[in-house]
């Protein structure tokens, strides 16, 4: 992949990520959102604020982890970003598993926004574990497959936006996109990292 590309689709999830990172915040705020949604979350406040405050802000920084330029010239600066990236993935995810025993889309559903929870938290976690032990190349695959999960937040609003232009009912198209909106990312990334040889060290 040229160089050029992997900047444009970098950029391309950048601005994706911003924009659904400022509509988490409007929701917590009760700016937009669905008030049905809103009752929900208004039911566990506190699981709610933690992942939709967590989740957003994750969206906010993340993107930026991955410029080469970001690294190269301010080291410092990715280390504390990403310090603070794992620690709102916890606190994302924490919220995460409280709140999929509640979600829509019935049990299918349910299952699976608690598997993406704890595969955010544990890859969180390796990808802590692995930088602290120095391992670049394991941080990095570990940080991609966190941040493909976390990119699911904005996988998930495109294919309900096609879904409900193909004219699925919300309630039939939920359970399906509680996993198409991550699954696939997680298989590009794994894909990605096969074609260019990254993370070999990393399982």
């Amino acid at each position: 992949m040229s160089r050029s590309i992997s900047a444009g689709l970098l950029g391309l999830v950048i601005v994706t990520s911003i924009l659904i990172a400022i509509h988490a915040m409007g929701f917590q705020f009760r700016v937009s959102g669905d008030p049905q949604i809103h009752a929900r979350f208004d039911a566990m406040p506190v699981a709610g604020a933690m992942h939709v405050i967590g989740g957003g802000l994750v969206l906010l920084i993340g993107g930026f982890q991955f410029s080469s330029r970001l690294r190269r010239r301010a080291p410092s600066l990715h280390r504390n970003l990403g310090r603070v990236y794992l620690l709102l993935v916890a606190t994302g995810g924490i919220g995460a598993l409280a709140l999929a025993p509640f979600a829509g889309g019935g049990l299918v559903g349910q299952f699976g926004f608690f598997l993406l929870g704890v595969l955010w938290l544990f890859s969180g976690l390796q990808a802590y574990l692995a930088i602290r032990r120095r391992d670049i190349e394991a941080h990095r695959a570990w940080m991609l497959r966190n941040f493909s999960m976390s990119f699911g937040a904005v996988t998930l609003r495109i294919y309900l936006g096609l879904f409900a232009v193909a004219g699925v009912p919300f309630e039939d198209a939920y359970p399906v996109v509680a996993w198409l909106a991550w699954v696939p990312n997680l298989i590009a990334v794994e894909w990605f990292m096969a074609l260019t040889g990254q993370g070999r060290k990393s399982t």
